[in-house]
């Protein structure tokens, strides 16, 4: 398996990790509390028009500086992490992870966990002090970040929660 940043013409290889995932619990945040609530989905894929939707926002985001990794076996892209340049968070002091995914043949490997740590040290070395993070609600999704040390926002960013209302807004700051 090869860690290696991803060139702008690879952005759109994000669409072929496969996406399968069954989903049983999601969270909701309450009065700035996280409350867990069952909702089974079972998720065959990416959802129809989200790589036309989103393939535009990760080509933006390489072009302003984004960073992106991914880890390929051999041609197949096993997972893919990537900061953003734009500063969020009450301080504007955070780097965004903006995308994060590992495809379901390669989840129990940890590789997540080093995409997460890798996009960290990338944020650091761009200045930040943490890295803010929108997550898809799922429970497995949301605990896998809490598990790095994320912890919800107490100030949501306005722009993503449009773009993305049912997201868990997440920060890790730096130690």
């Amino acid at each position: 398996m090869e860690l290696r940043a991803l060139k702008r013409s690879e952005i759109e290889q994000v669409w072929t990790i496969d996406r399968r995932e069954i989903i049983e619990n999601l969270y909701t945040l309450r009065g700035g509390k996280l409350v867990l609530h069952a909702e089974y989905f079972d998720v065959p894929g990416w959802e129809e028009g989200e790589a036309e939707k989103y393939t535009p926002l990760l080509q933006e985001s390489f072009d302003r500086g984004g960073k992106f990794f991914g880890f390929f076996d051999g041609d197949t892209l096993a997972g893919v992490g990537a900061v953003d340049t734009i500063w969020r968070g009450p301080g504007k002091d955070l780097l965004q992870l903006s995308f994060l995914h590992v495809g379901n043949d390669y989840r129990g490997r940890r590789l997540g966990m080093q995409l997460f740590e890798h996009c960290k040290d990338i944020a650091r070395e761009m200045g930040a002090r943490g890295l803010y993070v929108s997550a898809i609600p799922s429970e497995n999704t949301v605990n896998f970040y809490r598990r790095l040390g994320c912890v919800v926002t107490e100030a949501p960013d306005a722009e993503l929660a449009a773009l993305e209302p049912d997201d868990i807004q997440l920060e890790c700051i730096f130690r």
